[in-house]
Formats: structure tokens, sequence, C-alpha cells
């Protein structure tokens, strides 16, 4: 009996091996494809160019007012968004330097009197709108000088260390701030009430949010309604998560963007870094999350020496790659004077104006830029469509491609001259050299060698161009 019970049960299970699968139970949870991106971007940021403004800096008076009469310069080289780094009251309790650094802050309300008033940072945002442009503050969220009047008023809001004293942020030389504690919900509030209060009562239409992935995810989320309940804003996060995309932030920092570019500037890598950085973002990254690019950094600006120590001929190459791959470029101030100083941080050092070819350079990349709609921001412009040549240890080439309008780029990122066949991709067609104004006629049936020179490039642009 034993074994005819057993005989019947592997009978049984054979049977299970054998039939069908049965269909799977029904599921609450959609797959269809949904956008990662869920912020809603302001329609004037699709093709826009961001220009850091460092007030202290910027002019010999270091003014809101002073900075006010350089609108019209800044219209006419082009760009949209005016990011100020930040403007508030510094500490003066461990202070850095002389003047200390604007990330020290001391009244989230306030206006440093060195660059003005409330009335004259207003005055400076009207200006800028009545010249068609924008304006961001850099918001420091993740701490405060030791001297904010928060720090006697909360003394809860701030983090401890093991012996329960105020601590700067861990492993940095920030001694002049000390960091909050974002498990406070007063804390928060106050926060967001204070980022409300400069887009509701001065007229700024976002921020650049220092350190942003140093703050809880889901209090940028937060805010981000907030804001865009006023009027739509334009959020640019100091960081380099995917994360903070979805419903946060419109651009974050193409950090890897940048190293790949020092990297291969100075000899320890080759094309294929670059290559490699842009399949990547293809395949992980969301089309509409804004990446910023840039060359130089705002406290960096001399990174390793001069800008043109650093890059050496390939100054004009990066500057112009920048504006042709998928990213929001942000221009920092002095560029286009060709600036060759790191400005000192603490203290006042004026930027030295000058004219200077760079000018006549940046004006045309951002002419580029919105005359082509596959070069503009996100998902308002054309993804990557890979090129390939039989060079990738030199060449990098990719198309993009908007409303029938399409840009091709072929980039030699070598300090030598490259020889190099198209092999696959879509680059058939008659475009124009916009370096040379002529013609060009591409046919990858044709295998025929194409040639470019130590740091060498092509932009070859086709169709329709508003």
């Amino acid at each position: 009996m034993i074994r005819l019970l057993i005989a019947a049960a592997l009978m049984g299970l054979a049977a299970c091996a054998t039939a069908p699968a049965s269909e799977p139970a029904p599921s609450s949870f959609s797959m269809a494809p949904e956008p990662y991106v869920k912020v809603k971007h302001p329609d004037w940021a699709k093709d826009a160019v961001i220009y850091q403004i460092n007030t202290r800096q910027f002019t010999p008076e270091g003014t809101f007012a002073a900075a006010q009469a350089e609108l019209p310069r800044l219209k006419d080289l082009g760009v949209d968004i005016l990011w100020l780094m930040p403007v508030h009251p510094i500490s003066e309790v461990n202070r850095k330097g002389s003047l200390g650094s604007p990330y020290s802050v001391k009244d989230y309300f306030g206006v440093n009197p060195e660059f003005g008033t409330t009335e004259d940072l207003k005055a400076f945002v009207d200006a800028a709108h009545a010249e068609g442009m924008h304006v961001i503050l850099d918001w420091v969220a993740n701490h405060t000088a030791w001297d904010n009047p928060l720090v006697t008023e909360h003394p809860d809001w701030y983090e401890t260390d093991w012996k329960g004293n105020f601590h700067p942020t861990p492993w940095t030389d920030w001694a002049d701030i000390i960091d909050l504690d974002y498990s406070n919900t007063e804390l928060r509030e106050y926060m967001a009430g204070a980022m409300e209060y400069w887009v509701r009562d001065v007229g700024i239409d976002g921020y650049r949010c220092d350190v942003a992935g140093y703050v809880p995810l889901d209090f940028w989320e937060n805010v981000r309604v907030r804001l865009d309940a006023i009027k739509p804003v334009f959020m640019l996060a100091e960081w380099d998560t995917r994360d903070l995309h979805q419903h946060a932030f419109d651009a974050t920092y193409g950090w890897d963007w940048k190293n790949a570019a020092h990297e291969i500037a100075q000899g320890k890598a080759d094309a294929n870094r670059m290559t490699g950085l842009m399949q990547r973002n293809l395949g992980s990254w969301p089309q509409d999350a804004y990446q910023m690019l840039y060359t130089e950094n705002h406290d960096q600006n001399a990174w390793e020496g001069t800008p043109r120590e650093f890059y050496g001929e390939a100054l004009e190459t990066f500057m112009t790659l920048q504006f042709v791959m998928q990213g929001m470029q942000v221009i920092h101030n002095g560029q286009e004077a060709g600036n060759e100083h790191r400005l000192a941080f603490f203290e006042k050092d004026p930027i030295v104006w000058r004219d200077h070819p760079q000018k006549a350079l940046i004006q045309e990349l951002i002419r580029l830029k919105k005359d082509n709609p596959a070069l503009w921001n996100g998902a308002a412009g054309g993804a990557y469509e890979p090129i390939v040549t039989d060079n990738g240890s030199q060449i990098v080439s990719f198309a993009r491609e908007k409303d029938g309008n399409k840009v091709v780029a072929l980039f030699n990122l070598s300090p030598r001259e490259a020889a190099f066949t198209l092999t696959d991709g879509p680059v058939d067609g008659t475009y124009i050299d916009l370096g040379s104004n002529t013609a060009v006629t591409l046919n990858l049936a044709s295998t025929e060698q194409m040639t470019l020179p130590a740091w060498g490039f092509h932009v070859l642009v086709s169709g329709n161009q508003p």
C-alpha cells in the first residue's frame, strides 16, 4: 500500500511538471512605463544657460547695484539664469579670512550688508526679469554659522557629536559652520518657510542648493511642491544622483563630465573615458534629468593651475563639447574675460574684466544651442545617437536630433592628429560645418577616411532651425 501511495504521488508530481503554467494572479500594479522625472521644468529652462555670479568679486564695488548695471552685458552674452552665490549675512564667530565664507549663513532672512539691502536685491531681480532673465539664489540648508540666532533659540535643531557638542560637517575643514538636524520637524518647517519667503516676497525664481545630498530627499521633494505653488521654479542641486530628479530638482552637477574632461586634457585618460560616460548616461540616466556641464567650478576656477595651463590647447575643445553634449551648461563669472586667476574665497578679489576671445566663443556656443532644438535641455532636446568609428581611443562621435533638426559631433580628444573612418551610425546626409560654414556630405557606405588635427572637431548641423 505504501508503495502504491508513493507511486501515485510521483505520478501527480510528474503531471504537475508537465501541465501548462496557470495565468499569473492579477496585479494592482501596472507595468506600463512612466517617465522617471515627475518634476515639471519651467518652460523658460528648456534651452537655458546658467551664469554664476560671485557678488563680492563680480564688480569692483561688490554690490547688487553694481551687478545690476552689468545685466545688459549678460543679456548680450546670451545667458538666461543668473545664479547668485549666497546673499545672506556671514558669520563673525570662527570666520575664515577677513570677510568670511558666504556659505556660513548667519541669517536666512537677511542680506549681507557688504552687498546692499533687500531692496537692492529686489531691484536686481526685477531688472533681470525686465531683461528676460531669471535669478536663483544659492541656498545653504545643511548647516549654519556658529552665531546664527537659531543656535541659541533652537539648539535642538542642530546635530551634536559624541560629546554632545555642535560640530562642522564631519571630515571637512568647514570650521566656520555647524550641521543642522533634519530629523526635527520644526527645523524643516522653518527652512521651507525661509525658502518660500525669497520666492514670494523678493521674486527669485529658484535655488542652487549647496551640498544638497547632505539634506534628506523628502525635505527637498516637499519644498519643491510648496515653491511651485507660488510660481514655477528652477532647482539646481549641488549633487549628482538620479533620485534627486524624480520629484525635487531640475538639474544636478555633472561632476563626472568635468572629471573626464580634466583627465583627458591631462593625458590621464583617452577618448574612451568620455564615450564610457556617455554610454552610462544613455543607459541609466533619465533624459529629462538635466546634468550641469562646466569646464571650471565656482570655487575652483584654476584647478591645479589656470584654465589655460590645465587644458592647454584643449580648452576651446572642451568648452564646445559641453555645449553639444546632453546637459545644461553653466558659465562662471570671468570666463568671458579669460580669467586666469583663482578668485580668493574669503577676501575681496575683484575679477579683472577685459576683452577676450572667450567672450565671442561663449556667445557663439550659446547661439548654437538656442538655434538647434536638438541641443536643448532634457527631453526638450535630442538624446545621444551613437556614431561608431574605428578609432575609439581618440574620437568621440555622436548625433542628436529633435523635430527635424540634427547635430553631428566629431571630436578628436587627443593632442595628436587622428585618422578615422565612420563605421556605423545615423550620419548619411548633407550638413553645414559650423567651423567653416561650408556644406559637408557624409555617407557611411563610402568608408572614406577622415582626419582631425590635435583637439580638432567638427560640429555639423542639418534640418530646421528656429
